[in-house]
């Protein structure tokens, strides 16, 4: 081998094991992202089962108080299942940016039937001194900003890889291996950004 080819081998193959080795470090940094976004969404998802599991006790507790309040115990249920299934299909592909607008829609509608049973609730008395709700009402609560804690951490996660996969050169990997957007979940109204409160003191 001479020099001469020696030179033109290294012309050819540096600049090609370069752009190799940026193109791999630009997918996997792509996939470590989406995973973590990914993951965060599954500490959401844990809290928003337990929310879920809550609330059916929650109205049973005031079935026996709320004789007269059948529609609204009925519209929490619904919402809940509702908010139940959006949550289903969110978790299976957090990604998808319809699933996360279904979860959002569905979980503000929970939060606005919880509100009305909690305000409803206040003319109670016998409720409002049930242990049994206290216990629900605080065990939800602390769900409640779980789900704030969890949601915040999702949405970082998001923030960083929608981020990456937008930057040049990266967009260039993300274009070529279909690394989509990710969708934040955010607060879609304002009687969402905080959990729903009621005072049984």
């Amino acid at each position: 081998m001479t020099t001469t080819l020696i030179i033109i081998l290294l012309v050819i193959f540096v600049p090609l094991i370069v752009v190799g080795l940026w193109a791999m470090g630009s997918y996997n940094g792509l996939v470590a992202l989406r995973n973590r976004f990914k993951n965060a969404f599954a500490q959401i998802d844990v809290q928003l089962k337990r929310r879920y599991d809550l609330i059916p006790n929650l109205v049973e507790t005031a079935k026996g108080y709320m004789k007269h309040e059948r529609e609204t115990l009925e519209n929490v249920i619904k919402a809940r299942n509702a908010a139940a299934n959006a949550g289903a299909q969110a978790a299976a592909n957090p990604g998808n940016p319809q699933a996360m607008q279904q979860l959002m829609g569905a979980e503000a509608a929970l939060t606005g039937t919880l509100g009305k049973l909690f305000a409803l609730s206040e003319a109670y008395p016998d409720l409002k001194a049930n242990q049994n709700m206290a216990q629900l009402m605080e065990e939800l609560t602390s769900t409640e900003n779980k789900v704030s804690f969890a949601r915040q951490a999702f949405n970082d996660s998001v923030m960083a890889y929608n981020t990456k996969r937008e930057i040049f050169p990266s967009n260039i990997i993300a274009g070529m291996f279909n690394f989509g957007p990710a969708e934040l979940f955010q607060i879609t109204n304002e009687a969402e950004k905080e959990a729903p409160k009621v005072s049984f003191t």
